[in-house]
């Protein structure tokens, strides 16, 4: 009787409201016992609700590191890109976002089109969680046929020589971006037509068991029947020779880079450069193309640069911060045909604002220190590569020293995904993530040129440029850029740019 009594305890409180009908669990009859049994039923509910509550635990601990999906890349080179490992634990209350952080860590390997990572057999008592990471290889093999335009881009090669197939590069481009399934690069050229180029470039990120150690070696050489020899009213002027190579040019370097962290980057390269001029050029064209009618130029580089790229999507990012800055010494040792002494520093702040807006801002900066007469060859500003103002994409502005600034504000509209289905025979890219921005740019930028603006009316001016485009990405990682840009000359124009990221 007393053990059955004890059971229906389960609920006091109900217990003394209502009174058993069962007689077998009547209370017992002796009056003391009967105090003492409704002191405990007072007592015992008392004792368990005033308990403090048990408070579930405030982080997870990882348990395992499951892997899915890298049929090429080894488990190691994943791994390296996450900001946490087994045994670690994380906070609950920043676990969506440190997710989701890792996933674009790994997406910016540029190994993967997609990347998710989620957690399995969640552990109650102890928290414990395995995380599963699923990834889809993208296509590491690239060999691009070369049919590529003579001029410094396509904009130039369409308006000013008018579509001329004679200004076009022909030969092979083959990138492999995983050679060994390590994140290795490698780059082979080889191309002929205006410009004869060989080249080989190979990086390996993972020279130590750590992963903080990595290297590059890279070699060129390149034969030109036709260069830009000067410039003039900030444009380049061009010489041809069908007969005789007018400017050849060998580079042989390498270097190490460190990585102790996934965001923070050392590097450190030595390079030998040798460059042979037609006479022609040196004598009659241009005498200061590598100064004082010179017509060989032969120096040693070393250059050292430190990076910190906090962005979120590299590619395109929408968050984040990147910094970087160099400097690089030209003619050390024996070979003194250069004395040049650069440093750059660049920064990039990227942050959303609400409704799908988001803002880009960007500045970069770049000093000679070495302030005497610098060869024309190697005196290029803006206008060349990455560093140019948008509606100056006819121009070139060459000069010692140079500073923009620019300012994006971006407006998402469409992010879908297209499937191929059957059409696309390579599965990696049968499904193609789209995303559709509407872009306003404001650029701002200046060159300092004290020695070769005589007919070039950009140098030393403060330049402006804005416009209005249409950016699409492709594959997270392919970047085209459709503008309509006004520059400070009033010129309007149409311009496109491409980036693809490897």
């Amino acid at each position: 009787m007393a053990q059955k009594t004890a059971k229906s305890f389960n609920h006091p409180t109900i217990y003394l409201i209502s009174q058993p009908k069962n007689k077998n669990l009547a209370l017992p009859q002796n009056t003391a016992i009967k105090t003492l049994v409704r002191l405990a039923c007072f007592i015992w509910p008392v004792f368990i609700f005033s308990q403090p509550p048990v408070k579930a635990p405030a982080f997870i601990t990882i348990n395992e590191i499951i892997i899915e999906g890298n049929k090429r890349t080894k488990e190691t080179i994943v791994l390296r890109e996450l900001d946490f490992d087994i045994g670690d634990t994380i906070h609950l209350s920043g676990l969506v976002e440190r997710i989701r952080e890792n996933e674009y860590n790994i997406l910016n390997t540029g190994l993967f089109t997609t990347a998710q990572i989620s957690y399995n057999n969640w552990e109650g008592e102890t928290n414990r969680v395995e995380l599963l990471i699923k990834v889809k290889e993208d296509w590491y093999i690239f060999p691009f046929p070369i049919l590529e335009l003579a001029d410094r881009n396509f904009n130039v090669w369409w308006t000013r020589y008018n579509r001329s197939l004679r200004r076009l590069n022909v030969g092979v481009r083959f990138y492999h971006t995983n050679l060994t399934g390590r994140r290795d690069l490698l780059k082979a050229v080889v191309q002929f037509g205006f410009t004869q180029k060989y080249e080989l470039d190979y990086t390996f990120p993972a020279l130590n068991k750590a992963q903080t150690i990595g290297a590059n070696f890279n070699v060129l050489h390149t034969r030109e029947k036709e260069i830009g020899y000067t410039t003039f009213e900030n444009r380049l002027i061009f010489t041809r020779n069908d007969e005789d190579i007018l400017l050849q040019r060998f580079r042989i370097g390498g270097g190490i880079f460190f990585r102790k962290k996934i965001d923070v980057i050392h590097a450190l390269n030595l390079t030998y450069r040798r460059h042979q001029l037609h006479e022609e050029i040196a004598l009659d064209l241009n005498p200061n193309f590598f100064l004082d009618e010179r017509t060989r130029q032969e120096y040693l580089s070393l250059n050292y640069e430190f990076s910190v790229d906090k962005r979120d999507i590299r590619p395109y990012p929408m968050n984040g911060y990147f910094f970087s800055g160099s400097i690089a010494k030209n003619g050390i040792g024996l070979t003194g045909d250069m004395r040049s002494t650069v440093s750059t520093l660049m920064f990039q702040q990227y942050f959303n604002i609400p409704k799908k807006w988001s803002v880009a801002l960007a500045a970069k900066g770049k000093r000679e220190w070495q302030r005497e007469t610098q060869p024309y060859y190697t005196s290029q500003a803006l206008g060349y590569f990455e560093d140019f103002i948008r509606g100056y994409e006819f121009y070139v502005i060459d000069g010692l020293d140079f500073g923009y600034v620019k300012k994006a504000l971006r407006f998402n509209f469409l992010e879908k995904e297209i499937n191929w289905g059957r059409y696309m025979k390579i599965e990696s890219l049968r499904n193609m993530p789209v995303k559709l921005f509407l872009v306003w740019h404001n650029e701002l930028g200046y060159v300092n040129n004290p020695f070769y603006k005589t007919n070039n009316p950009l140098s030393n001016e403060l330049l402006w440029g804005t416009g209005i485009g249409l950016d699409m990405i492709l594959y997270y990682n392919k970047v085209f850029n459709f503008e309509f840009s006004r520059n400070r000359l009033g010129e309007y124009g149409f311009f496109l740019h491409w980036t693809f990221s490897f």
